[in-house]
């Protein structure tokens, strides 16, 4: 039996869950439900009105994916939610993961419509409607997915102060009075001339820079398909025709001779800098020196270098990733939640502080800012690589009998081998510096984990591999 399912396009995700809420509740499983709405050959029956008597406990992951997945242009978006939700259920896997090739799908779905709701953000021009009273503005978009109305709530909040509609081939977003309403899309309407797009045009046209010119990073950043309904779009060919000869006079233009006692001035500030030793010939050197670290840019944005602390001959070596919001402040590793629980951890495997050198693969905090946080951000190999250095001095001079690596970035520094960390967990491996290295989880791992069950489990695995290196370090 065939059970026929009709989705609405304005409130798409709501009425799926509910759709897919009764269908898993009478365990009909996917190949028996047509998500089209029965338009095929073969007439179908609609699914039951009441609940089911199976309740289906599903993460919050999967809710958070399906809120974006279901934005997707793809006719089949609504199946393979389905049967994510039937294997999830059914405990087949996990659909959610990247290494499956349904979770993999939905991943990049979802990531389109991010995608695709950033463009809206992005290139969604208003023009002002004639009339009195509340000021009025419109404007068209050709979206590539279902995104205006996910995407329309921001500009909800923004221009609460106005009245706006936004209209695109599949939906139209009218907000007025504050309230936001959804209605058909259609054809693109006639909208006039604003005169506020002649003075950004204008601003546009100034601030180009054609020594600046690289068009394969323009077109990632506003793709092509956007550009005849953006104002500034249409003086790009003729402002790329002129560029040669605009970057010839600028160039002419700039050359000029320095102002007279300018070198002689950035001599003395350079010279007045304190230089970091080339070759430390000491632990004490070598922290010295990477106060001064300028090996990439994450020295820019980061409050200072975090050096490893602990005993200078240690036998047991920890190597975490990078430095976290409280270390960067502190100027010390492991003092933030994921070094708390390192300690606790260390405490439970009788490992003391006090014997063993605690340092990070990189020394720098990378992050991003959000408002007033600053968010953790994964450094990437060349920065793990140009960081090396350091870490190899502090091998070099603490001479450790034993490595434990905490996470996968410390693993790749240490080892060189960038292979997944799950399966090598637990594992002993050659350091390039020629030691043994034991792999484990970073604490930061443990913490992210939601499932109580789970986070115990890999906090067991983390203690048992802390155990293991003390034991080792100390034989």
């Amino acid at each position: 039996m065939t059970h026929a399912v009709a989705l609405p396009r304005h409130g798409l995700f709501e009425a799926w869950r509910e759709a897919a809420r009764r269908a898993i509740g009478h365990r009909i499983p996917p190949e028996e439900i047509d998500w089209t709405g029965g338009e095929g050959l073969f007439a179908a029956d609609p699914l039951p009105d009441s609940p089911g008597p199976h309740r289906a406990h599903v993460p919050a992951a999967f809710l958070q994916l399906a809120r974006s997945v279901i934005w997707h242009s793809a006719p089949e978006r609504t199946a393979l939610l389905y049967r994510a939700l039937w294997r999830i259920d059914r405990q087949e896997g996990d659909p959610l993961s990247q290494a499956d090739p349904l979770g993999r799908r939905l991943n990049l779905m979802a990531r389109a419509v991010g995608r695709d709701i950033h463009k809206m953000h992005a290139f969604v021009r208003f023009r002002e409607l004639p009339g009195a009273g509340r000021r009025r503005f419109a404007a068209w978009f050709e979206p590539e997915h279902d995104t205006l109305e996910p995407g329309s709530r921001f500009f909800a909040r923004r221009f609460a102060d106005m009245d706006w509609t936004i209209a695109t081939p599949r939906l139209t977003a009218r907000f007025q009075d504050g309230r936001l309403s959804f209605h058909p899309g259609g054809p693109r309407p006639d909208l006039p001339e604003d005169a506020s797009e002649t003075l950004w045009a204008t601003y546009f046209a100034n601030i180009f820079n054609p020594g600046r010119i690289k068009l394969e990073a323009m077109r990632a950043e506003m793709p092509k398909k956007y550009w005849k309904n953006l104002p500034e779009t249409r003086l790009i060919p003729d402002m790329l025709k002129d560029a040669e000869a605009r970057v010839e006079r600028m160039r002419q233009a700039a050359a000029t001779p320095p102002r007279p006692g300018a070198a002689a001035v950035s001599t003395r500030y350079r010279a007045a800098m304190p230089q970091a030793a080339d070759l430390p010939q000491t632990l004490a050197e070598a922290r010295q020196a990477a106060l001064l670290c300028r090996r990439c840019a994450l020295c820019e944005a980061a409050t200072q270098t975090v050096w490893g602390e602990g005993a200078p001959e240690a036998g047991l070596m920890i190597v975490g990733e990078q430095p976290g919001d409280r270390e960067d402040l502190e100027g010390r590793p492991f003092v933030g939640p994921a070094g708390q629980l390192l300690r606790g951890a260390m405490a439970e495997a009788g490992v003391d502080p006090a014997r063993v050198w605690l340092t990070n693969a990189v020394k720098h905090f990378k992050f991003v800012p959000r408002g007033k946080r600053r968010l953790h951000q994964t450094p990437g190999r060349e920065e793990i690589q140009h960081c090396r250095w350091w870490l190899g001095l502090e091998l070099a001079f603490v001479r450790p009998r034993m490595v434990l690596a905490l996470g996968a970035s410390a693993a790749f520094a240490l080892t060189g081998n960038a292979a997944p960390l799950a399966p090598r967990r637990g594992g002993m491996e050659t350091g390039l510096h020629g030691g043994p290295v034991l792999l484990s989880w970073h604490p930061a791992h443990v913490l992210r984990l939601t499932d109580p069950a789970a986070r115990q489990a890999v906090l067991r695995e983390l203690t048992a591999d802390l155990a293991r290196a003390r034991q080792a370090a100390e034989s």
